[in-house]
């Protein structure tokens, strides 16, 4: 199913676009007011889109002049009335002002989204990266 039948591959489209422009106020628009993500770094949980925008605030402002693209793979639906879950795999690429790659790491992505008067919003979002068990360290390479 191609991204314009279908609005939650949309919205992956849509996260892309926000992180690349390091646009806050985009990025915060694909999440419910009431949000809670489970993010990889520094907290458990991070509960409303004040505490959502907050991180963005940070993430995007440590960049500097570097901006990130984001590409999401094996993107998989799937739909219950107003409910959807979407996973995928999902690449975060650093790259210079010349598009040279700094640095990248891949994560598992789950977000449950709620459609709403205004378009799909995600009211749950859950980032990972599997363990390796011999040495407890993070594996952040597919």
């Amino acid at each position: 199913m191609d991204k314009l039948s279908n609005p939650i591959l949309q919205v992956l489209e849509d996260y892309k676009a926000a992180v690349w422009a390091k646009n806050v106020d985009a990025f915060v628009a694909l999440y419910d007011r009431e949000t809670v993500v489970f993010d990889m770094w520094g907290a458990w949980s991070h509960n409303g889109i004040a505490s959502l925008r907050a991180v963005a605030e940070g993430w995007f402002g440590s960049l500097g002049q570097e901006r990130v693209v984001v590409d999401f793979s094996d993107a998989q639906t799937i739909a219950a009335g107003d409910l959807t879950v979407v996973h995928a795999f999902a690449n975060y690429k650093a790259v210079d002002a010349d598009g040279l790659e700094l640095r990248s790491m891949d994560n598992r992505l789950t977000m449950t989204l709620r459609r709403q008067a205004d378009g799909w919003k995600v009211v749950h979002q859950h980032t990972s990266s599997p363990i390796e068990v011999g040495t407890a360290q993070v594996m952040f390479r597919r």
